[in-house]
């Protein structure tokens, strides 16, 4: 399935120089998630406010891209460099959907026509990673297929910040749109189901 998530690879190849340097000053993996939450919390609060300077817009596209960086580094960083923890992963995964929650909140602030779709499509993405946990319960191995996992609901915030940046962001359809998205985001959730039962 189409997701933004199949980039990974290549992605933390271009970080590897970064993960190299945080290493090198001492940097831990948990360090890195507890950065990423409050990145999370900082991205949003500018969110909120956007709507008293459109450049506050363009904290979802440049801040989402680093915290997609930030969330792969510390995956690294446990991994290559055997910081594996319990804690670790407890982090990771209320890291994930505490960000989720606090950047999708402010859109009901900028889309009343869509205010139960919002609050369905952030249930549904608390939901979906539930999904990917409950997988590593029942076959040891945590799932993230899309369409419309966590890289793909980045990936989405971060254009509507775009846009709204240029103006674009007085949506008569948004119902429609968002309605597309807690379609894709049940689907997600059905596959990560589907296949962790399968293996």
């Amino acid at each position: 399935m189409i997701s933004v998530y199949n980039l990974k690879p290549k992605f933390q190849a271009l970080l590897k120089p970064v993960l190299e340097f945080l290493h090198s000053k001492g940097v831990t993996a948990n360090q890195i998630t507890l950065v990423s939450v409050l990145w999370s919390f900082l991205i949003a609060a500018f969110f909120w406010f956007a709507d008293l300077n459109s450049y506050f817009f363009l904290a979802l596209p440049i801040g989402l891209f680093i915290r997609m960086a930030l969330n792969a580094l510390d995956g690294m960083m446990a991994r290559i460099y055997n910081q594996q923890s319990k804690l670790g992963e407890i982090l990771n995964e209320l890291s994930d959907v505490i960000s989720d929650f606090v950047l999708f909140l402010p859109l009901i602030k900028y889309e009343p026509n869509s205010l139960y779709l919002i609050v369905v499509f952030i249930c549904l993405s608390i939901i979906n990673e539930f999904a990917g946990l409950l997988a590593k319960v029942v076959s040891s191995e945590r799932r993230y297929d899309g369409p419309m996992g966590k890289s793909d609901r980045a990936f989405i915030i971060g254009l509507y910040g775009l846009l709204s940046f240029f103006g674009i962001n007085n949506f008569s359809f948004s119902p429609y749109i968002f309605l597309c998205l807690i379609l894709l985001v049940s689907l997600s959730t059905f596959i990560r189901l589907k296949k962790s039962l399968s293996i």
